[in-house]
């Protein structure tokens, strides 16, 4: 009998990752979202509610919030090519305070 090796955990654990992630749009925007908007604003900014295919993404300010306000349109774009849908309508970008922001 031979004995089979082990395989390695990372596969497996990344499939079991994504079927118990929430099947919403918010959820598979987050989960491009520092792809579809680089590492740089993705550390500024983090889409963070949905309501009808327009996201709201929570800035570390209002500067952010008016730069990506502009971006939007193109944003939306890479979004929906990465989602390989048209779900996402617009981005409602807002600020928080410093001491609100976590990441």
């Amino acid at each position: 009998m031979r004995r089979r090796e082990p395989r390695p955990a990372g596969r497996a654990i990344a499939a079991l990752a994504e079927r118990l992630a929430p099947q919403t749009l918010l959820a598979d925007v987050q989960r491009v979202w520092p792809q579809a908007v680089g590492e740089l604003v993705a550390a500024q900014a983090e889409p963070t509610g949905e309501r009808d295919g327009v996201l709201v993404v929570t800035c570390t300010s209002a500067v952010w919030a008016q730069e990506l306000d502009l971006m939007a349109p193109d944003l939306v774009t890479r979004i929906n090519g990465l989602l390989g849908a048209g779900m996402v309508r617009g981005l409602r970008c807002q600020a928080v305070s410093a001491r609100g922001w976590s990441g």
